[in-house]
């Protein structure tokens, strides 16, 4: 069996998003500051809604440490729709592609009915990157139950920022 796990200790592919309020947020190149990505499964996903709530109560200890950004393959109007309704203060971008979901490694679903979206979407991940882009965490998952504890996460991520902790797993 062939594994596409994302690599971690390498540079995460260079990406582009469209943010909601213009311009575009990247991944996989230099930056000031450590990252992280949260991928979102869209608009249609109540338990998305909960995690990124409880994110975005937390944001100022995310962002006193490092950039968070959340996206989705959702239309920039859906997008727009949850931020308004929900008050969002994290950088949002929408319009993720199945080939930029594809090479971080994302599960990818087909949508089970017109209700529920209708388009494919990227099922949950987690990617933390170094300033220079080097994948340091990952955690994705294939469905929308399984995700990281963000208190235990952010803790984690301040003590690997903090102690510049070497990347695990690479063995």
């Amino acid at each position: 069996m062939s594994s596409a796990k994302p690599r971690v200790g390498a540079i995460v592919e260079a990406a582009s998003f469209p943010h909601v309020d213009g311009g575009t947020r990247q991944i996989g190149q230099n930056r000031d500051r450590w990252s992280v990505l949260f991928v979102y499964r869209g608009k249609h996903c109540p338990r998305c809604k909960r995690y990124l709530n409880k994110l975005n109560a937390a944001l100022d200890q995310w962002t006193a440490k490092m950039d968070v950004i959340v996206v989705s393959a959702d239309t920039q109007e859906k997008a727009l729709a949850d931020r308004a309704e929900f008050g969002w203060n994290f950088d949002l971008c929408y319009g993720m592609t199945e080939a930029q979901m594809r090479a971080l490694g994302l599960y990818v679903s087909d949508p089970l009915s017109e209700t529920e979206t209708t388009t494919r979407f990227a099922e949950p991940g987690t990617f933390a990157m170094r300033p220079d882009g080097t994948l340091m965490l990952v955690d994705i998952s294939n469905g929308p139950a399984a995700r990281p504890d963000l208190e235990e996460l952010l803790d984690g991520m301040i003590f690997n920022i903090d102690n510049d902790r070497p990347i695990r797993g690479t063995a």
